[in-house]
């Protein structure tokens, strides 16, 4: 009787994530505008937000409003990084984290880490903006959201993924 309950409670889980999930999240290190590093490594032990954004993004703007009520919610008991890429530059971001008052790290791809996060290949060239990857505190993706096309990136949603990883 346990094993048809842990075979489906193992199918929900793996059907219920993004199109990438369930797979050991990419380590990497980034600089700020200020040029310090962050690690993912600094944020074992806690649910994790990658969240790639482009700062003239309207949808990447929405959800930066949602990850902030999530961060005030959850406070240290969770990690926020948001990644953008070009055209945005240090005079965009600072603006944009000045504007928001956002307290989390907005930092600087090249392109690396977006491309191994979305599994970018000649043969899969898409990158859609925003999206988010929760990851575990032992550092799998659990979810995953294309927030542009993707109507669950609430509050309420996030919050519901940060509470199961929580326990």
């Amino acid at each position: 009787m346990k094993l048809p309950i842990i075979l489906l409670t193992f199918a929900l889980t793996v059907f219920a994530a993004g199109e990438y999930s369930n797979r050991r999240a990419p380590g990497f290190s980034l600089s700020d505008s200020h040029f310090q590093q962050h690690d993912t490594q600094d944020y074992r032990g806690k649910v994790l937000i990658v969240d790639f954004i482009q700062t003239t993004c309207a949808v990447c703007q929405k959800l930066t409003d949602v990850l902030l009520r999530v961060k005030a919610s959850y406070g240290d008991k969770i990690g926020i990084m948001s990644i953008t890429t070009l055209p945005d530059n240090y005079g965009t971001v600072d603006k944009f984290v000045a504007e928001r008052k956002i307290s989390w790290p907005v930092l600087f791809d090249a392109g690396q880490v977006m491309a191994s996060y979305l599994k970018i290949t000649p043969a899969n060239p898409k990158v859609e903006f925003p999206h988010i990857f929760i990851i575990d505190k032992a550092g799998t993706i659990r979810n995953d959201y294309n927030g542009y096309d993707d109507i669950h990136l609430t509050t309420t949603s996030i919050s519901e993924d940060i509470d199961k990883l929580l326990k």
